[in-house]
């Protein structure tokens, strides 16, 4: 008798549905003489015997055409390709490790008829029928009976309309639709699918269960022990234009742990990329994480399944990286994380922090204290981030606290508590993990919550300094509301005080907008960055009406026939109307000139994003250099430009009475340094020569730049890299943020930083910044810092960068640190040679 495979659908009316097998053909036993009976054996044999290799050809032929591999049946150039990934759920058929083994027979004559099963499927819909391609069950899994599989269709570019058609809905809805089928034989009786879950995959992901070609499988160690994974030719480099994949199973009861130790892919992560899925199907609805780049080791990656099972693929392109490493094994699944917290002082995380949090998980916190007190909860880390997330909804992960939900990412989060109990609760979808948080909640006393202090209206205290300064130093601007602003602040429209020096700056200081109103330039006119306006009809009509050439910023490219000190020229000599043009990733010169020498400015290490006024990761600030002078230690700071030279401020290697900062020989450079006292990896170079600018002032700090000749060449590394020139036509707007680093005092008359520090600030318009200094800058300097005190470079970093990048570009040497009156004072800020007016110098002395 035939087997039967059944569907009950999910509304649960206990009338199956079922498809049929066919029933076993019998073979006549009739005859009336010996001679006939012996025709009949005769043709009984033969018949066989041709059935036999009909059936083999047949099976053998099916069974190819079932191994061949995605990549060996490309889409073609004309169709788009559509890939649905999931699993089914099977229930009346025991569970058998057999199906594991993709080479057994049960593995496939199961997957057989499963693979039978969607082909009659989508071949039964018109409206599917003509785009289907072909489909595959990859793998089983415990928990009933789990089979993984795919289904891919070819959609005809010229058919684009067809595309939507294909919904999630749609594909699933189809299986939970069968009515009756033919398929083959089993053995197996009553298989009921329970469940369906299918969703896009990447195409590139997956893979026929008889493709060997980078496909790996392993068993955690039911120990715990550790087992080391790479990517194949590790550290070598992986193979070019490889599909990798990496089934990953352990023990019932327990979850895949999966710690990187080494992680550096290739920085595109749309033809490079590793993805692990919460699942042993590709499908996106159960990605954990998708990852590339170089990780640096302060910030690995680290993930943990919800189940048994998990798959790891590793797409690859043209270009060949070192790969990765990572550390599998089997932890015990968490069985709960709610907690109540009774202490008045204590901290919780999010499940597995700072490794990513799990998929569909559920936490809650309940913290208690006594009836007199309430509770201020304060998250020092906090990114709960995936595609496709509604930050004002907060669809997927989030924290729930008062009813209220919190995503994303945010450098800070405080909270306080209506009463003496807060309930704190955590929620993960099926997709997409993340780091997840780190919150500390204290008890306090609302009579008086924050002795000496001011408090914010979510519960942080803030030093009562810091309040009508202009800065949103709560994080809810509570410090900035209901203010009194003094004769040196500018009354914004909605209420805030920010100081007059801010006016008309090009940057939205109030939020609103109404400091940069009535900046002398009516709604006929543009304003240049110069404060001259011109006609708004002049603007991007190609010929430079600004000084600054700002009218023609932003704008079409224009190749201009007159060049002028404000036009970028290509080496051909033809100018370009373009901003800023040179390694942007746009040819802007015709002959391609702006996008040479561009190997630079980038940070070889993947980092999330800056949080300013910490300390610095490893290999976050790559071209920065610590320069020490004899047994001094670090003195000042500098910036790599290329192997050989260094540039640095002028005002650094002076002559003095105590010693000959001058003399070459005295210096040594420390660079891919991050701890003073840490020197691994750090390469030390002596310097052979030290060429500082010959109209430098040392009483007025002009033209305050110098620059070192190296006695070997450096080695570029994931932590040692070179910052990009800026041409002289560069502009960097006031407003802009950009970044100031090094080894600095941590304050006024304070002691050197050990770690490299980074602070954020901002340029500051020369109108303003002359106005601060009282006239003190020249035209080959800038200000760039708070105005009101608090972040800035520091004495020590003299002669490091400030560096600054636009839309996720390569990071440009802004200015050097040159001088300022004392460290981070309120309406004091740093003052950098400016490197454009300095570019031309550089380029004399060294090439660059």
């Amino acid at each position: 008798m035939g087997s039967t495979v059944k569907f009950e659908s999910e509304a649960g009316q206990g009338r199956p549905e079922s498809v049929a097998f066919l029933p076993k053909v019998r073979r006549s036993d009739e005859g009336h003489s010996k001679d006939g009976l012996l025709l009949m054996v005769v043709f009984v044999l033969v018949f066989i015997l041709l059935a036999s290799v009909i059936g083999f050809l047949v099976w053998y032929f099916a069974f190819n055409q079932r191994a061949m591999s995605p990549s060996s049946t490309p889409a073609l150039p004309d169709h788009t390709e559509l890939v649905y990934s999931g699993y089914l759920t099977l229930s009346n058929l025991p569970y058998s490790a057999e199906l594991e083994n993709v080479e057994s027979t049960a593995f496939w004559e199961l997957s057989n008829d499963l693979h039978q099963l969607l082909n009659t499927t989508y071949l039964g819909i018109p409206e599917l029928a003509a785009f289907f391609n072909h489909s595959a069950v990859t793998a089983f899994s415990e928990g009933s009976t789990v089979a993984y599989c795919w289904i891919r269709f070819l959609i005809p570019n010229a058919n684009s309309s067809a595309l939507s058609l294909f919904t999630e809905s749609q594909i699933t809805g189809s299986l939970r639709g069968i009515t009756r089928s033919s398929a083959g034989s089993s053995g197996l009786e009553n298989i009921r699918i329970t469940s369906i879950s299918l969703s896009p995959a990447d195409p590139r992901t997956v893979k026929e269960p008889t493709d060997k070609s980078c496909a790996f499988s392993y068993y955690a160690d039911p120990s715990g022990k550790k087992i080391i994974l790479s990517s194949p030719g590790f550290p070598s480099g992986y193979p070019t234009n490889a599909r990798c994949q990496y089934l990953l199973r352990a023990e019932r009861g327990s979850v895949i742990s999966l710690a990187f130790t080494t992680f550096n892919i290739r920085d595109n992560c749309q033809d490079d990329f590793l993805t692990v899925f919460n699942s042993l199907s590709s499908d996106r609805g159960n990605i954990i994480t998708e990852q590339c780049g170089n990780r640096p080791p302060t910030n690995p990656l680290a993930v943990f399944s919800s189940g048994n099972v998990a798959l790891i693929a590793f797409i690859t392109s043209s270009i060949s990286y070192p790969g990765f490493q990572v550390v599998f094994s089997q932890v015990p699944k968490l069985t709960g994380c709610d907690q109540t917290l009774t202490s008045d002082l204590g901290n919780f995380t999010s499940p597995y922090y700072p490794s990513f949090y799990p998929p569909n998980i559920d936490c809650k916190w309940t913290i208690q204290v006594p009836s007199h007190l309430r509770i201020r909860v304060q998250f020092y880390m906090f990114r709960l981030k995936e595609p496709g997330m509604n930050h004002d909804t907060c669809n997927k992960d989030y924290v729930e606290i008062a009813s209220v939900k919190y995503c994303g990412e945010r450098s800070f989060l405080g909270l306080i508590s209506s009463g003496p109990t807060l309930e704190v609760k955590f929620h993960s979808d099926a997709s997409f993990t993340d780091k997840g948080f780190l919150a500390e909640y204290s008890a306090y006393d609302p009579q008086n919550p924050c002795p000496g202090q001011f408090a914010c209206s979510n519960g942080l205290c803030i030093s009562v300094s810091l309040t009508c300064d202009g800065w949103n130093d709560c994080g809810d601007l509570s410090d900035e509301r209901n203010c009194v602003c003094s004769s040196d602040q500018f009354h914004c429209d909605n209420g805030l005080c920010k100081p007059r020096l801010w006016l008309c700056d090009h940057s939205n200081d109030c939020g609103d907008n109404s400091d940069e109103k009535q900046c002398g330039c009516n709604s006929e006119q543009w304003k240049c960055n110069n404060e001259v306006c011109i006609p708004r009809i002049k603007k991007c009509d190609g010929q430079p009406d600004c000084a600054d050439f700002s009218d023609e910023a932003d704008c079409a490219n224009v190749t201009v026939g007159v060049c002028t000190d404000f036009t970028y020229q290509c080496k051909n000599g033809a100018c370009t109307s373009q901003v800023n043009p040179e390694c942007d990733q746009k040819r802007d010169c015709e002959d391609g000139s702006d996008e040479e020498s561009c190997n630079c400015g980038v940070r070889p290490y993947k980092h999330n994003r800056i949080v300013g006024g910490t300390d610095a990761d490893v290999g976050e600030w790559p071209w920065q250099v610590s320069l020490h002078f004899g047994r001094q230690g670090h003195t000042c700071g500098a910036s790599i430009i290329s192997k050989h030279w260094l540039v640095s401020a002028a005002h650094c290697f002076q002559r003095t009475r105590e010693a000959n900062y001058a003399d070459a020989r005295n210096w040594n450079t420390y660079s891919g340094l991050h701890g003073q006292r840490d020197m691994q990896n750090v390469q030390v170079r002596g310097v052979k020569s030290i060429t500082t600018h010959p109209l430098y002032n040392h009483n007025t700090f002009d033209y305050d730049i110098a620059l070192l000749e190296l006695k070997e060449p450096l080695v570029f590394s994931n932590i040692i890299h070179p910052i990009c020139l800026p041409a002289r036509t560069h502009i960097f707007p006031s407003g802009m943020s950009c970044w100031v680093t090094g080894w600095g005092l941590l304050g006024e008359n304070g002691q050197l930083a050990r770690m490299l520090q980074k602070a954020e600030v901002k340029i500051i318009n020369d109108t303003v910044c002359n106005s601060v200094t009282r006239g003190q800058v020249t035209p080959r300097m800038l200000c760039s810092g708070y105005l009101t005190g608090g972040v800035d470079a520091c004495q020590g970093d003299s002669g490091g960068p400030l560096a600054c990048s636009q839309n996720g570009g390569p990071w440009f040497l802004c200015g050097i640190v040159s001088w300022g009156e004392g460290c981070a004072r309120k309406n004091n800020p740093g003052i950098y040679s400016r490197m454009t007016e300095l570019r031309e110098w550089v380029k004399i002395q060294t090439g660059l």
